[in-house]
């Protein structure tokens, strides 16, 4: 059975958008500056953005905050009009969903949870508020957007949003974030966020 292309769903909304003149509004979760760059640059000629810094999996909290700059300082150089909302940073809420799964490798259940709280909150907010809502995390080439997807859909369904299917991987959506985090000088982490990452990178 073939993979859905979400690249082509991305393509279809798009064009319709185009076909109308309008310009739907998006929540748009992102986990970073790197991986919002291209996302950014990408969605906002066609969509009134705002970038959901929700992201209670990062750790320490020095790092949070350092990530939180990026994404503000980001929007701040391309300045296209872009809102951001800083949501808290409760980290004992990923420790409280990640229970049980510690030990789990990098991309395992774990992950699926800690992706799913994000999308879920995006969506929470996104419902009755926003014509779309969508993540950044697809854009990473360690990220299976097949299961970004499936969770988006799934959280639409429970919260009545209306997700924006895609894969911001595709079409040199990764090369041109990199192009743009040396552009722009973008901090670019070498671990996803948590913990259980960051000590997986010094073993």
């Amino acid at each position: 059975m073939s993979k859905t292309n979400y690249q082509l769903l991305s393509d279809k909304i798009i064009a319709e958008v185009s076909a109308t003149n309008s310009r739907p509004t998006m929540l748009l979760h992102a986990c970073c500056a790197p991986c919002a760059s291209y996302v950014l640059e990408y969605l906002s000629p066609y969509f009134d953005l705002t970038v959901l810094f929700y992201n209670p999996n990062i750790y320490p909290a020095e790092e949070y905050e350092c990530r939180l700059g990026e994404v503000r300082r980001l929007i701040g150089l391309m300045d296209c009009g872009i809102s951001l909302i800083e949501d808290e940073y409760t980290p004992a809420d990923y420790i409280a969903r990640a229970a049980g799964l510690e030990g789990e490798p990098e991309g395992g259940l774990r992950c699926v949870e800690c992706i799913g709280m994000r999308i879920e909150r995006t969506a929470t907010l996104a419902a009755g508020k926003f014509d779309y809502f969508a993540t950044t995390l697809s854009i990473s080439p360690h990220k299976n957007a097949e299961l970004i997807n499936t969770l988006g859909y799934a959280a639409a369904e429970k919260y009545g949003a209306v997700w924006f299917p895609a894969d911001f991987k595709k079409r040199g959506g990764y090369a041109r974030s990199c192009e743009l985090c040396r552009e722009y000088d973008i901090y670019r982490q070498n671990y996803c966020g948590c913990s259980f990452a960051k000590n997986a990178m010094q073993v």
